[in-house]
Order: C-alpha cells, then structure tokens, then sequence
C-alpha cells in the first residue's frame, strides 16, 4: 500500500478542498481531520487515514449522507450498493484493494468501453482524474458510502486469502 500513499495523501488533500468548498465542514475542522490523516499515514494505517471517514466518524462534524446528496444534486450521480451486486470476476482479480483503498473508489463493471466506477470521494479531482486515465475508456460514476466499499474491499480480501490457501503449494 505503501506505493499508493502519494495517491492518497492528493486524494483526501483535494476531497477535504472542496468539502469546504461546498460549504460542509469549516477550514478548522478540516485542518483538525488533515493532521490525523498524516498521522495515520505515518503510522501505516492507510485504511483508516481518511478525511471524509474522520470527518463523519472520529470529529462527527459530518454526515456522509450530505456528502451523498451534495454528490446527486449537483452532479446528477447515483447511487449503488455494491453489498447487493455480482461483480465479475475479471473485475475482481484485477483490482488493486491498494489502490481502492487510498481512493474510496472501485470499478465494479466494464461493458465494452464502459466502467461503472463506485466511490466515497467523488469530490475528489484527483480520484476521479486518477481513475479515468488508469481504466482508460468512459467512466460512469456512481456514489456509495465508506461503509459499501469497506465490505466490498474486506470481501474481496477474504477471497483472495482463502482462494491462496486452498492452492496447493508447489514444491
């Protein structure tokens, strides 16, 4: 992961810019959440350094939902859970829970030139710039919440540590 902390430190540096842009946290609440971001990345603990999941969850100056309605009304995404949706398998084994990690963000479908992409910071320029030059093609975003991706992304981890285990070793 530790590859991807540039990505993340950019990504979470610009998702907090305008979340203050769109008036839903202030300056000094987001300078609060930023030093704990660095913290955490210091520390290693990428998952947890995240300005929207401090923000909501450790200061609880922010509700995600905002986050989601200010996502829908002023950039006419929707909204998908991935807890109910199938995602391919070649979607799936090519993912970087790396990458995703650090962006709040996973492609879950790919229909010819097509990516449906699923993200917590869609505000984020650097994520969406991020995403569209690493898959190439037209990315069709959508919004979900920290907590789908989470699942998604510790899903996928299980099956990938259980899939390893039931390979048998080679000598």
């Amino acid at each position: 992961m530790i590859e991807h902390r540039p990505l993340l430190m950019r990504a979470n540096r610009l998702l907090g810019s305008a979340l203050v842009e769109h008036n839903l946290v202030k300056f000094e609440e987001l300078e609060v959440a930023n030093e704990r971001v660095l913290e955490l990345a210091a520390q290693g603990n990428f998952r947890q350094a995240s300005v929207l999941g401090l923000l909501v969850n450790e200061t609880k100056v922010l509700k995600e939902e905002h986050v989601l309605h200010t996502v829908m009304d002023e950039h006419a995404l929707g909204v998908v859970d991935l807890r109910h949706y199938d995602v391919a398998d070649d979607v799936r084994r090519d993912l970087d829970p790396g990458m995703c990690w650090a962006t709040w963000t996973v492609p879950y479908e790919k229909e010819e030139d097509f990516w449906f992409v699923a993200t917590a910071y869609y505000l984020s320029p650097a994520v969406r710039t991020h995403w569209e030059k690493k898959l190439g093609g037209t990315v069709i975003w959508h919004a979900t919440t920290m907590e789908v991706i989470a699942d998604f992304l510790d899903r996928l981890q299980a099956e990938r540590e259980a899939a390893a285990k039931a390979k048998p070793a080679t000598a």
